[in-house]
């Protein structure tokens, strides 16, 4: 049995906002959309990252959601990005600002933090190939 990581989902306060951030400044694309099948109200966004990897985009959000290092549970999603330089100036650039510069972190891989419209902590990362990650991915082990 094989299992993986299809969709993050996100119920947003401002879809176009959020729509901006995933496609125009993460440069995702928007692919489809799902209408309540009750009203015919708009539902849902879907923006494909790439291969099997979605990002959902639910209308409505009125809460907002506030993060908690205690907090249990979901705490943030990483995404892996060739050059981690650029992907912090593309996001800067775009007027988005990040939480924590790019730094290596003490696995060897070189990380920096923003924070999505709707308050998704997103990690982003670059992997280096003798980190643990690297190792594991080149089907080594991790060190």
């Amino acid at each position: 049995m094989k299992i993986n990581l299809s969709h993050l989902a996100v119920t947003t306060k401002d879809m176009e906002k959020s729509l901006d951030f995933y496609t125009r400044v993460l440069g995702f694309q928007r692919v489809f959309d799902i209408d309540q099948p009750e009203t015919g109200e708009p539902w849902i966004v879907y923006v494909h990252m790439g291969g099997g990897q979605f990002i959902e985009l639910f209308y409505d959000g009125s809460t907002d959601n506030t993060w908690d290092a205690t907090q249990r549970g979901f705490n943030h999603i990483c995404m892996v990005a060739d050059d981690i330089h650029a992907a912090a100036r593309q996001i800067t650039d775009a007027g988005y600002p990040l939480d924590r510069e790019p730094k290596q972190g003490p696995d060897g891989n070189w990380q920096f933090w923003v924070t999505d419209p709707d308050g998704v902590r997103i990690e982003m990362m670059q992997i280096a190939a003798d980190s643990p990650h690297g190792r594991v991915m080149a089907g080594k082990q991790p060190q």
